[in-house]
């Protein structure tokens, strides 16, 4: 039988497939966000991500009690590119959610309403203004200097690119206002115009240089270059619409402050509008969807932002998106091609991945040529086929959906597509699991190869090296390939032992094509630097199954050092042990995640590497950031009904005050705030003897941070 978890509706989905569900849209995200926001090569449409993120949140919401620590809902772009100094974010740059519907839309504002206690006929005033496909940056302003400008990053930190953001015209170097604040960030969009990003194409087709793929694409590329002339030389554009940290505001509403930025010189996009309905809102809409082909600019979509600052300080922030503000995105682009092939390949978990193979087709200025198909359980479902005709989906970026096949133009001598049962890699088996909580076969066929496998043994080099990972300069995709067929670097630690090992041997490095004496001084170099890691990108760079970059964040933070990870790890073993009940018990951290893990550490080759791997680098243990309150580093449960703040309120400020809320109550609970009408939490608290605070205590508690 054939798990089809990836195909179901969500209301359809059991709670083991609901699991299964969350782990491969978790990995297929985490990897797209990657590809979009570190390397500007995406290689799924707009549409297409979107759809996974509307499928991760639905499934999320349906079973709140499977998600997971590296869940997207959890995450923001991606780590800054290590080519650029890192620049910490003061406020967080946070993404927005996105609505595809009227009826979202509404569901949106009426969230507002219940979180603010809020009447149907009480007015809600909203501003909608165009979402621009670019860049999103944050310009820091020190009595009116641009001192500092920064990518998103991650949320938390970004790249400075300072050098370059001055090359850009519309962003002014010096404000000369007595209203402007004495500290100021304004945060905008960086994009380029169409026809200027035709020009610039031309150009670089004459000049035998990058080609660029959309406007968007364009824009980032330009701004990340290590040399600011070659910046200055791109026709780079600015939109400002929010602000980060600042010491005052001129308003007190949304609007306000955008009028106050075009008086000080920023450009704010002149189809931004003040709503007082939803039916406002959705007029705005229809209104620059309208004037959307005219622009000179890409848009996917209207932002609509709560106007008054003082309910969007009280709405706050989810783990990734402001409460008070959604995006509402455009429908997708479709076009007619056809597949021309469908190849396999292989991932660095033995994953087969099938890719369509298109017939290139223009698709709103962009040339596309590829699509994932998943698994061999969706190419049976959509019987796609070497031949076929299909419909196709994009919006904006490389790699389409296929919507549908046009099976009346599907040519006679057509065949099924027969899903290999042999590594094109190795040749081995390649097989799907029988999954025990599900009772059925995985939606993925692996390779049974292992280390032999060469996919998956270069690939686990691969992402031992990577950014997020170890990064080491020079030791990229095409040398570590290389040094793996010289038998060089077979394992992690043989990289740290690469110098010692090149010395003694006969056929040295520096003798080989494309190497010389400095070329590999570098590399050795490079590697020593990377004999220090934090813990948390040690974790991640172990490439164990499930654990990736906001997981193996969770760990470090819970365990501090790796020392204490590892002995924790291998105590885990024993299910009916305190360890294995502290691992689960971690906030976020499933027992799909928790089961990867212990079993990796259960396995004495695996100790093995890493105790070798130890001997080689030094893991830094975490770093704890000082918060100055007196709920500092405690675990809070709030039950009952509070009067004076909403349950959502109360979370939000423990939280920022650096506190974890909980949702149970256990022995390591510090406080449970017991408003009206609480029930089991405050029985539970009073066997335990945790301290219990009224609403009117707690607030007394906090009060003044």
């Amino acid at each position: 039988m054939m798990n089809k978890a990836a195909e179901r509706p969500v209301e359809q989905l059991t709670r083991e497939q609901a699991e299964i569900e969350l782990l491969r849209l978790a990995e297929e995200i985490r990897k797209h966000d990657k590809l979009y926001y570190q390397e500007d090569q995406p290689t799924i449409s707009d549409a297409d991500y979107d759809a996974l993120r509307q499928r991760n949140l639905a499934i999320e919401k349906r079973f709140p009690e499977l998600r997971r620590a590296d869940s997207p809902e959890l995450r923001i772009g991606a780590e800054p590119s290590q080519q650029f100094g890192k620049v910490f974010h003061a406020v967080p740059m946070l993404s927005l959610g996105n609505a595809f519907s009227e009826g979202e839309v509404q569901d949106f504002v009426s969230r507002i309403r219940r979180f603010l206690s809020l009447s149907e006929n009480t007015p809600i005033e909203m501003t909608a203004e165009p979402k621009i496909d670019g860049l999103s940056i944050s310009l820091r302003y020190v009595n009116g200097n641009l001192i500092q400008a920064a990518t998103r990053g991650d949320g938390s930190e970004g790249e400075n690119v300072t050098a370059n953001i001055r090359q850009v015209k519309d962003i002014p170097q010096r404000i000369k206002n007595n209203n402007f604040p004495d500290i100021f960030e304004v945060r905008g969009e960086i994009y380029m115009g169409h026809a200027d990003f035709a020009a610039l194409n031309e150009k670089q087709k004459k000049l035998g240089g990058k080609v660029f793929a959309n406007p968007r694409n364009s824009a980032a590329g330009s701004l990340r270059q290590l040399d600011p002339s070659i910046t200055a030389s791109r026709p780079l554009r600015f939109f400002a619409y929010t602000w980060g940290e600042t010491s005052g505001l001129p308003s007190d509403n949304q609007m306000g402050v955008l009028d106050w930025l075009r008086k000080w010189g920023f450009p704010v996009n002149p189809f931004t509008r003040l709503c007082h309905s939803v039916d406002d809102l959705l007029t705005v809409y229809e209104e620059i969807e309208t004037a959307r082909a005219t622009l000179d600019y890409d848009i996917d979509g209207v932002v609509y932002k709560v106007n008054r600052l003082d309910l969007q300080e009280r709405l706050g922030f989810s783990s990734r998106n402001p409460r008070w503000s959604i995006a509402h995105k455009f429908p997708a682009e479709k076009a007619f091609t056809i597949v021309n092939d469908i190849e396999i390949q292989v991932g660095r978990t033995g994953a087969l991945t099938p890719v369509a193979k298109l017939e290139p087709v223009t698709v709103g200025g962009v040339v596309v040529q590829n699509a994932t198909l998943h698994n061999e359980d969706e190419i049976i479902r959509k019987d796609v086929r070497v031949g076929d005709t299909v419909e196709i989906q994009r919006a904006g970026d490389v790699i389409p959906q296929i919507l549908r096949v046009l099976t009346d133009q599907r040519p006679k001598n057509s065949k099924s597509f027969t899903f290999p049962e042999i590594c094109p890699a190795c040749g081995s088996h390649a097989v799907r699991d029988f999954n025990p909580k599900t009772r059925k076969m995985d939606a993925v066929r692996r390779c049974t190869g292992g280390l032999i496998c060469p996919a998956q043994a270069v690939e686990r080099l691969k992402h031992f090296v990577s950014r997020n990972a170890f990064d080491i300069e020079g030791l990229g995709s095409k040398q570590i390939e290389a040094f793996y067929e010289q038998g060089r670097i077979m394992s992690p630690a043989d990289i740290f032992t690469l110098e010692e090992r090149n010395a003694r041997s006969q056929q040295k490095i520096e003798e080989q094509e494309g190497w010389g004496a400095t070329s590999v001084r570098n590399l050795f170099a490079a590697i020593d630097q990377r004999r220090t890691i934090d813990l948390d990108r040690f974790i991640f760079a172990l490439g164990i199954r499930h654990i990736g970059e906001n997981t193996a964040r969770v760990l470090a933070k819970v365990y501090g050092t790796i020392e204490a990870f590892i002995e924790a790890m291998k105590a885990a073993a024993d299910a009916d042990s305190e360890a294995y009940s502290d691992l689960v018990n971690i906030d976020g951290i499933g027992a799909t995640a928790a089961a990867a893990v212990v079993e990796f550490f259960a396995e004495e080759h695996n100790i093995e590497a890493v105790g070798l791997l130890l001997k080689q680098v030094e893991v830094n243990p975490v770093k704890v950031q000082d918060v100055d309150s007196p709920i500092r580093d405690t675990t809070i449960v709030f039950t009952g009904s509070l009067e004076k703040v909403t349950r959502n309120e109360a979370k939000v400020l423990a939280e920022r005050l650096g506190a974890k809320v909980a949702g149970s109550v256990s022995k390591k609970t510090n406080y449970v705030v017991a408003g009206s009408s609480a029930g089991s939490k405050l029985t539970k608290a009073k066997e335990l003897g945790i301290q219990i605070l009224s609403e009117e205590e707690w607030l007394n508690l906090i009060e003044g941070y």
